[in-house]
Protein backbone atom coordinates (compact mmCIF):
# COMPACT_ATOMS: atom_id res chain seq x y z
CA UNK A 1 0.00 0.00 0.00
CA UNK A 2 1.57 3.20 -0.95
CA UNK A 3 2.18 5.45 1.98
CA UNK A 4 0.09 9.18 1.76
CA UNK A 5 3.40 10.73 0.79
CA UNK A 6 3.57 8.68 -2.71
CA UNK A 7 -0.11 9.16 -3.18
CA UNK A 8 -0.18 12.55 -2.87
CA UNK A 9 3.35 13.08 -5.53
CA UNK A 10 2.46 10.71 -7.53
CA UNK A 11 -1.26 10.92 -9.11
CA UNK A 12 -2.62 12.97 -11.34
CA UNK A 13 -5.92 15.30 -11.20
CA UNK A 14 -9.35 15.32 -13.42
CA UNK A 15 -12.54 17.26 -13.09
CA UNK A 16 -15.34 16.06 -11.15
CA UNK A 17 -18.84 18.00 -10.34
CA UNK A 18 -19.96 18.25 -7.29
CA UNK A 19 -23.43 20.22 -6.90
CA UNK A 20 -23.52 22.18 -3.74
CA UNK A 21 -27.11 21.94 -3.07
CA UNK A 22 -28.50 20.55 0.65
CA UNK A 23 -29.86 17.17 0.79
CA UNK A 24 -28.76 14.16 3.44
CA UNK A 25 -25.05 12.82 3.31
CA UNK A 26 -24.31 9.17 4.00
CA UNK A 27 -20.74 8.69 3.65
CA UNK A 28 -17.80 7.81 5.85
CA UNK A 29 -14.44 8.03 5.54
CA UNK A 30 -11.57 9.08 9.01
CA UNK A 31 -7.99 8.50 9.65
CA UNK A 32 -8.69 4.93 10.66
CA UNK A 33 -5.73 3.31 13.01
CA UNK A 34 -7.69 -0.32 12.39
CA UNK A 35 -9.82 -1.65 9.65
CA UNK A 36 -12.70 -2.82 12.37
CA UNK A 37 -12.38 0.89 12.96
CA UNK A 38 -13.08 2.05 9.92
CA UNK A 39 -16.29 -0.85 9.67
CA UNK A 40 -17.52 0.46 12.76
CA UNK A 41 -18.33 4.04 11.37
CA UNK A 42 -20.11 2.59 8.34
CA UNK A 43 -23.52 3.63 8.77
CA UNK A 44 -27.01 3.03 6.74
CA UNK A 45 -27.83 5.50 4.58
CA UNK A 46 -30.48 8.26 5.48
CA UNK A 47 -33.47 9.74 3.49
CA UNK A 48 -33.18 13.18 2.69
CA UNK A 49 -33.99 16.65 4.88
CA UNK A 50 -35.78 19.29 3.97
CA UNK A 51 -33.84 22.81 4.12
CA UNK A 52 -35.32 25.41 6.31
CA UNK A 53 -34.30 29.29 6.93
CA UNK A 54 -31.93 29.51 8.97
CA UNK A 55 -33.59 31.91 11.28
CA UNK A 56 -36.95 30.01 11.55
CA UNK A 57 -34.64 26.36 12.39
CA UNK A 58 -32.74 28.06 14.98
CA UNK A 59 -36.00 29.00 16.56
CA UNK A 60 -37.73 25.46 15.99
CA UNK A 61 -34.53 23.64 17.60
CA UNK A 62 -34.35 26.08 20.12
CA UNK A 63 -38.25 25.50 21.15
CA UNK A 64 -38.41 21.87 20.88
CA UNK A 65 -34.95 21.14 21.59
CA UNK A 66 -34.02 19.01 18.48
CA UNK A 67 -31.02 17.42 17.04
CA UNK A 68 -30.82 18.12 13.14
CA UNK A 69 -28.42 15.85 12.30
CA UNK A 70 -26.77 12.82 13.17
CA UNK A 71 -24.41 14.47 15.80
CA UNK A 72 -24.56 13.04 18.87
CA UNK A 73 -24.68 15.88 21.74
CA UNK A 74 -23.32 14.77 24.77
CA UNK A 75 -24.29 17.69 27.23
CA UNK A 76 -21.94 20.67 28.80
CA UNK A 77 -19.27 20.04 30.89
CA UNK A 78 -17.91 22.96 33.40
CA UNK A 79 -14.27 22.72 34.40
CA UNK A 80 -14.04 24.04 37.66
CA UNK A 81 -10.06 25.11 38.40
CA UNK A 82 -9.38 28.07 41.63
CA UNK A 83 -10.53 31.29 40.47
CA UNK A 84 -7.16 31.95 38.38
CA UNK A 85 -4.35 29.61 37.24
CA UNK A 86 -0.98 29.92 36.73
CA UNK A 87 0.62 26.97 34.94
CA UNK A 88 4.39 27.11 34.17
CA UNK A 89 4.87 24.48 31.20
CA UNK A 90 8.01 22.80 29.42
CA UNK A 91 7.10 24.77 26.51
CA UNK A 92 6.58 28.42 27.09
CA UNK A 93 6.94 30.84 29.73
CA UNK A 94 4.27 31.39 32.78
CA UNK A 95 0.62 31.97 31.50
CA UNK A 96 -2.27 33.41 33.37
CA UNK A 97 -5.55 31.59 32.57
CA UNK A 98 -9.22 32.48 33.23
CA UNK A 99 -11.38 29.71 34.89
CA UNK A 100 -14.35 27.92 33.93
CA UNK A 101 -15.52 27.45 30.24
CA UNK A 102 -18.39 25.32 29.40
CA UNK A 103 -17.58 22.61 26.68
CA UNK A 104 -19.80 21.07 24.95
CA UNK A 105 -18.80 18.29 22.53
CA UNK A 106 -21.35 17.34 19.35
CA UNK A 107 -19.98 13.89 17.73
CA UNK A 108 -20.29 13.65 14.06
CA UNK A 109 -20.34 9.63 13.80
CA UNK A 110 -20.10 9.47 9.87
CA UNK A 111 -16.48 10.69 10.47
CA UNK A 112 -16.14 10.06 14.04
CA UNK A 113 -15.17 13.41 14.63
CA UNK A 114 -15.82 15.55 17.97
CA UNK A 115 -16.79 19.02 17.23
CA UNK A 116 -16.76 21.39 20.21
CA UNK A 117 -18.63 25.01 21.19
CA UNK A 118 -16.44 26.41 24.23
CA UNK A 119 -18.18 29.34 26.26
CA UNK A 120 -17.90 31.75 28.81
CA UNK A 121 -20.95 31.33 31.26
CA UNK A 122 -20.20 35.15 32.29
CA UNK A 123 -20.34 36.60 29.15
CA UNK A 124 -21.89 33.66 26.62
CA UNK A 125 -19.06 34.33 24.15
CA UNK A 126 -18.02 31.43 22.83
CA UNK A 127 -15.56 29.31 19.35
CA UNK A 128 -16.24 26.51 17.47
CA UNK A 129 -13.55 23.90 17.26
CA UNK A 130 -13.24 21.59 14.44
CA UNK A 131 -16.52 21.94 12.60
CA UNK A 132 -18.10 19.64 10.08
CA UNK A 133 -19.64 19.82 7.12
CA UNK A 134 -20.96 16.95 5.62
CA UNK A 135 -20.48 15.20 2.34
CA UNK A 136 -21.71 12.08 0.69
CA UNK A 137 -18.35 11.02 -1.75
CA UNK A 138 -21.36 8.39 -4.07
CA UNK A 139 -23.56 11.68 -4.93
CA UNK A 140 -20.97 14.21 -4.83
CA UNK A 141 -23.52 16.04 -2.25
CA UNK A 142 -22.69 18.72 0.41
CA UNK A 143 -25.06 19.25 2.65
CA UNK A 144 -25.57 20.78 6.04
CA UNK A 145 -27.00 19.10 8.94
CA UNK A 146 -24.46 18.45 11.13
CA UNK A 147 -23.65 22.19 11.30
CA UNK A 148 -26.74 23.02 11.58
CA UNK A 149 -26.56 20.98 14.69
CA UNK A 150 -23.78 23.18 16.10
CA UNK A 151 -25.91 26.66 15.47
CA UNK A 152 -29.00 24.76 17.02
CA UNK A 153 -26.64 24.79 20.26
CA UNK A 154 -25.12 27.76 20.23
CA UNK A 155 -28.99 29.18 19.93
CA UNK A 156 -30.32 27.42 22.31
CA UNK A 157 -27.91 28.48 24.90
CA UNK A 158 -27.61 32.19 24.04
CA UNK A 159 -24.12 32.53 22.79
CA UNK A 160 -21.69 35.02 20.90
CA UNK A 161 -19.35 33.10 18.36
CA UNK A 162 -17.04 35.23 18.57
CA UNK A 163 -14.15 32.66 16.52
CA UNK A 164 -14.50 29.76 14.25
CA UNK A 165 -11.28 28.07 15.15
CA UNK A 166 -9.49 25.03 12.96
CA UNK A 167 -6.20 22.87 14.64
CA UNK A 168 -5.45 21.96 11.19
CA UNK A 169 -6.54 21.54 7.21
CA UNK A 170 -8.25 18.38 7.86
CA UNK A 171 -7.69 15.36 5.41
CA UNK A 172 -11.07 12.94 6.68
CA UNK A 173 -13.68 15.62 6.86
CA UNK A 174 -14.70 18.54 5.08
CA UNK A 175 -15.07 21.63 7.31
CA UNK A 176 -17.72 23.82 7.75
CA UNK A 177 -16.32 26.88 9.11
CA UNK A 178 -17.43 29.20 5.74
CA UNK A 179 -20.81 27.84 6.51
CA UNK A 180 -21.09 28.70 9.66
CA UNK A 181 -19.53 31.97 9.25
CA UNK A 182 -22.41 33.18 6.58
CA UNK A 183 -24.88 31.81 8.98
CA UNK A 184 -23.83 33.54 12.28
CA UNK A 185 -22.79 36.73 10.49
CA UNK A 186 -26.88 36.75 9.23
CA UNK A 187 -27.92 36.35 13.78
CA UNK A 188 -25.34 38.27 14.86
CA UNK A 189 -24.65 41.09 12.54
CA UNK A 190 -20.70 40.70 12.25
CA UNK A 191 -18.37 37.69 10.84
CA UNK A 192 -17.14 35.50 13.30
CA UNK A 193 -13.03 35.01 12.07
CA UNK A 194 -12.11 31.33 11.21
CA UNK A 195 -8.64 31.47 12.59
CA UNK A 196 -5.70 28.33 12.30
CA UNK A 197 -2.32 28.21 12.79
CA UNK A 198 -0.20 30.43 10.26
CA UNK A 199 1.55 27.35 9.14
CA UNK A 200 -1.50 26.52 6.68
CA UNK A 201 0.10 28.44 3.98
CA UNK A 202 2.22 25.85 3.49
CA UNK A 203 0.08 23.00 3.09
CA UNK A 204 -1.95 25.46 0.96
CA UNK A 205 0.73 25.82 -1.31
CA UNK A 206 1.58 22.27 -1.66
CA UNK A 207 -2.33 21.25 -2.05
CA UNK A 208 -3.06 24.12 -4.38
CA UNK A 209 -0.40 22.67 -6.39
CA UNK A 210 -1.41 19.05 -6.67
CA UNK A 211 -5.16 20.08 -7.30
CA UNK A 212 -4.43 23.22 -9.70
CA UNK A 213 -6.42 25.92 -7.47
CA UNK A 214 -5.20 29.29 -8.30
CA UNK A 215 -3.79 31.01 -5.07
CA UNK A 216 -6.39 34.04 -5.31
CA UNK A 217 -9.04 31.40 -4.10
CA UNK A 218 -6.91 30.48 -1.10
CA UNK A 219 -4.81 32.97 -0.19
CA UNK A 220 -6.34 35.18 2.68
CA UNK A 221 -9.06 33.35 2.85
CA UNK A 222 -8.53 32.32 6.77
CA UNK A 223 -9.02 35.29 8.68
CA UNK A 224 -6.18 35.06 11.35
CA UNK A 225 -3.38 33.07 11.49
CA UNK A 226 -2.05 32.19 14.80
CA UNK A 227 1.27 32.15 15.54
CA UNK A 228 3.23 29.60 18.32
CA UNK A 229 1.84 30.77 21.77
CA UNK A 230 -0.43 33.02 21.21
CA UNK A 231 -3.10 33.86 23.46
CA UNK A 232 -6.77 35.49 22.31
CA UNK A 233 -9.83 35.95 24.77
CA UNK A 234 -13.12 34.01 24.85
CA UNK A 235 -15.32 36.70 26.78
CA UNK A 236 -13.17 36.78 30.34
CA UNK A 237 -11.24 33.25 29.65
CA UNK A 238 -8.13 33.04 28.20
CA UNK A 239 -7.09 30.50 25.33
CA UNK A 240 -3.73 29.91 24.29
CA UNK A 241 -2.47 28.33 21.25
CA UNK A 242 0.02 25.23 21.28
CA UNK A 243 1.80 23.53 18.05
CA UNK A 244 1.26 20.00 17.92
CA UNK A 245 3.35 19.01 14.86
CA UNK A 246 3.04 15.40 13.58
CA UNK A 247 -0.27 14.80 12.30
CA UNK A 248 0.46 17.51 9.94
CA UNK A 249 2.83 20.15 10.37
CA UNK A 250 0.54 22.85 10.77
CA UNK A 251 -1.05 21.09 13.32
CA UNK A 252 -1.88 23.50 16.47
CA UNK A 253 -4.30 22.71 19.83
CA UNK A 254 -5.88 25.19 22.01
CA UNK A 255 -5.51 25.01 25.75
CA UNK A 256 -8.51 27.15 27.61
CA UNK A 257 -8.08 26.67 31.31
CA UNK A 258 -7.34 23.22 32.40
CA UNK A 259 -8.12 21.71 29.26
CA UNK A 260 -6.25 21.28 26.11
CA UNK A 261 -8.33 20.66 22.44
CA UNK A 262 -5.92 18.72 20.83
CA UNK A 263 -7.34 18.05 17.36
CA UNK A 264 -5.55 14.87 15.50
CA UNK A 265 -2.73 14.25 17.74
CA UNK A 266 -3.06 12.57 20.62
CA UNK A 267 -6.43 10.19 20.73
CA UNK A 268 -8.01 7.76 22.96
CA UNK A 269 -5.60 5.64 25.23
CA UNK A 270 -7.33 2.11 23.19
CA UNK A 271 -6.44 4.13 19.86
CA UNK A 272 -3.34 6.02 21.11
CA UNK A 273 -2.14 8.23 18.01
CA UNK A 274 -2.91 9.88 14.74
CA UNK A 275 -1.42 8.73 11.58
CA UNK A 276 1.84 11.00 10.79
CA UNK A 277 1.89 10.27 6.84
CA UNK A 278 0.84 13.11 5.58
CA UNK A 279 2.95 15.47 3.30
CA UNK A 280 5.10 17.10 5.96
CA UNK A 281 4.12 14.49 8.44
CA UNK A 282 6.63 12.77 11.38
CA UNK A 283 6.57 10.80 13.65
CA UNK A 284 9.11 11.76 15.90
CA UNK A 285 7.46 15.36 15.76
CA UNK A 286 4.36 13.99 17.30
CA UNK A 287 5.76 11.80 19.61
CA UNK A 288 7.48 15.13 21.01
CA UNK A 289 4.02 16.46 21.11
CA UNK A 290 2.61 14.19 22.49
CA UNK A 291 5.44 14.60 25.33
CA UNK A 292 4.59 17.88 25.29
CA UNK A 293 0.99 17.78 26.10
CA UNK A 294 1.50 14.78 28.82
CA UNK A 295 4.11 17.33 30.78
CA UNK A 296 0.68 19.59 31.59
CA UNK A 297 -0.75 18.59 35.20
CA UNK A 298 -2.10 15.06 35.44
CA UNK A 299 -5.77 16.31 36.23
CA UNK A 300 -6.00 18.63 33.07
CA UNK A 301 -8.36 17.24 30.19
CA UNK A 302 -6.95 16.38 26.25
CA UNK A 303 -10.25 17.06 24.31
CA UNK A 304 -9.40 14.76 21.24
CA UNK A 305 -10.74 15.91 17.42
CA UNK A 306 -11.80 11.83 17.15
CA UNK A 307 -12.89 8.66 18.30
CA UNK A 308 -13.57 5.18 16.90
CA UNK A 309 -15.16 3.15 19.13
CA UNK A 310 -14.80 -0.56 18.49
CA UNK A 311 -17.82 -2.80 20.13
CA UNK A 312 -17.86 -5.35 21.89
CA UNK A 313 -14.45 -3.41 23.79
CA UNK A 314 -15.81 0.04 23.82
CA UNK A 315 -19.17 0.88 21.62
CA UNK A 316 -19.48 4.96 22.59
CA UNK A 317 -17.26 7.85 21.54
CA UNK A 318 -15.93 9.60 24.52
CA UNK A 319 -14.68 12.97 24.16
CA UNK A 320 -11.78 13.43 26.96
CA UNK A 321 -9.44 11.88 29.10
CA UNK A 322 -6.81 13.16 31.57
CA UNK A 323 -3.68 13.70 31.21
CA UNK A 324 -2.93 10.92 34.14
CA UNK A 325 -4.78 8.76 31.55
CA UNK A 326 -2.59 9.24 28.86
CA UNK A 327 0.43 8.33 30.73
CA UNK A 328 -0.90 5.01 32.51
CA UNK A 329 -2.98 3.90 29.55
CA UNK A 330 -2.62 5.00 25.94
CA UNK A 331 -0.90 2.51 23.99
CA UNK A 332 1.78 4.93 21.78
CA UNK A 333 2.27 7.21 24.08
CA UNK A 334 2.27 6.43 27.68
CA UNK A 335 5.16 6.74 30.05
CA UNK A 336 6.51 3.24 29.28
CA UNK A 337 6.92 4.07 25.21
CA UNK A 338 9.87 5.44 24.24
CA UNK A 339 10.72 7.46 21.21
CA UNK A 340 12.23 4.55 19.65
CA UNK A 341 9.77 2.31 20.03
CA UNK A 342 6.94 4.56 19.11
CA UNK A 343 8.63 5.89 15.83
CA UNK A 344 9.00 2.10 15.15
CA UNK A 345 5.25 1.04 15.57
CA UNK A 346 3.69 4.40 14.20
CA UNK A 347 6.18 4.31 10.98
CA UNK A 348 4.64 0.44 10.56
CA UNK A 349 1.24 1.21 10.92
CA UNK A 350 1.38 4.51 8.66
CA UNK A 351 3.17 1.99 5.53
CA UNK A 352 -0.30 -0.33 5.89
CA UNK A 353 -2.84 2.45 6.25
CA UNK A 354 -5.29 3.22 3.27
CA UNK A 355 -6.05 6.69 2.26
CA UNK A 356 -8.93 8.33 3.84
CA UNK A 357 -12.26 8.10 2.21
CA UNK A 358 -12.75 11.78 1.54
CA UNK A 359 -8.82 12.80 1.41
CA UNK A 360 -9.65 14.65 -2.00
CA UNK A 361 -12.46 16.37 -1.51
CA UNK A 362 -11.46 17.39 2.24
CA UNK A 363 -7.83 18.76 1.34
CA UNK A 364 -9.40 21.42 -1.77
CA UNK A 365 -12.43 22.24 0.63
CA UNK A 366 -10.45 23.01 3.66
CA UNK A 367 -7.53 24.90 2.35
CA UNK A 368 -10.07 27.05 1.64
CA UNK A 369 -11.80 27.12 4.71
CA UNK A 370 -14.50 25.22 3.97
CA UNK A 371 -15.54 28.52 0.60
CA UNK A 372 -17.31 25.93 -2.29
CA UNK A 373 -14.98 26.47 -5.44
CA UNK A 374 -15.95 29.05 -7.63
CA UNK A 375 -18.56 27.91 -9.92
CA UNK A 376 -18.14 27.07 -13.78
CA UNK A 377 -20.41 29.03 -16.25
CA UNK A 378 -22.34 26.50 -16.19
CA UNK A 379 -23.21 26.82 -12.58
CA UNK A 380 -21.51 23.76 -11.18
CA UNK A 381 -18.86 23.64 -8.42
CA UNK A 382 -16.16 21.48 -9.41
CA UNK A 383 -13.36 19.27 -7.48
CA UNK A 384 -10.34 17.62 -8.96
CA UNK A 385 -9.97 13.58 -8.51
CA UNK A 386 -6.56 12.46 -9.21
CA UNK A 387 -6.35 8.85 -10.54
CA UNK A 388 -3.58 6.65 -11.31
CA UNK A 389 -2.69 4.76 -14.57
CA UNK A 390 -1.18 1.30 -14.32
CA UNK A 391 0.55 0.32 -17.25
CA UNK A 392 1.54 1.74 -20.23
CA UNK A 393 0.74 5.20 -20.56
CA UNK A 394 -0.62 6.89 -23.80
Amino acid sequence: MKSLRAHAATRQPFSTGLLSRPARSFGASGLYDTQAQQQNLMPAARGPIQQRPFATAMNEFAAVGKNPSNATITGSYISRPAAVQTQANAYSAKTTFAPDPIIQSLFEEQTGTWQYVVADPSTKKAVIIDSVLDYDPKTHIISTETADALLSTIAENGYQVEKILETHAHADHLTAAAYLQHRLSQVQGAKSPICIGHRIKQVQRLFANKYGILADEYEDVFDHLFEDDETFSIGRLTAKVIHLPGHTPDHIGYQIGENVFCGDSIFHADIGSARCDFPGGSAKSLYHSGRKLLALPDHFKIWTGHDYPACPQRCEAVPWMTVRDHKEKNKHLSNNVKEDDFLALREKRDATLAAPRLLDASLQMNILAGRLPKPTEGGYSLMRLPFTVRGTSW
